[in-house]
């Protein structure tokens, strides 16, 4: 089973890579998987010399590729004036409308007060609902008190990362849980990977 995970945040060090991070590696204790990341801070360079996905050259095609290919996307983004951030709105503007149907998804975000929680309901959770995706019922959502340094630090948030791993846990197909019996190796790929 291909899990990927897709940091929406344009700096680093993020607080949103880490929370995306964690998603993953909870993912890992329940369930044998390939798991690779993007980091927009990263590869959004890449993906903005193409302004349609008929003009991505190699290295965006291949991002591209990743997120249409991976069976559970991890997806978090830091609160942008009350959104996701516009570089991870157009990764998806690349993504075909077809590729998401029935994928298994993980939202997540971080943002400077609890207010902005919300933008994973009125926000995020219709972007994947358009791709006819299956979003995870319970969200994961961190503010800065809640890191120590760039590490996840509040048991309430992390109770909710198990939850949603919990719950993507039983969304997940039978046979995707089936198919990885037979391939009991872990491999994490760094974010940086998908842009060499």
């Amino acid at each position: 089973m291909k899990v990927l995970g897709i940091s929406g945040s344009v700096k680093q060090p993020s607080r949103t890579s880490r929370v995306v991070s964690d998603i993953i590696a909870a993912i890992e204790k329940r369930a044998d998987v390939t798991a690779d990341t993007i980091d927009l801070a990263v590869v959004a360079p890449i993906l903005f010399r193409a302004l349609r996905s008929d003009q991505l050259d190699e290295e965006g095609r291949r991002i591209v590729d990743a997120v249409e290919a991976a069976d559970v996307l991890v997806v978090g983004s830091p609160v942008y004036r009350a959104s996701y951030t516009g570089a991870l709105k157009y990764l998806f503007d690349l993504v075909d409308f077809r590729a998401l149907q029935g994928k298994r998804v993980v939202l997540a975000a971080t943002g400077g007060t609890p207010l902005h929680g919300l933008m994973l309901e009125h926000q995020f959770r219709p972007l994947f609902g358009f791709f006819g995706a299956v979003t995870v019922p319970t969200t994961v959502y961190a503010v800065e008190a809640d890191f120590t340094e760039y590490t996840l630090s509040n048991p309430a948030v992390e109770a909710r990362i198990d939850r949603a791993v919990a719950e993507l846990i039983d969304l997940l197909p039978a046979a995707a849980l089936a198919a990885t019996d037979h391939h009991p190796a872990l491999r994490v790929v760094s974010r940086e990977a998908l842009a060499n």
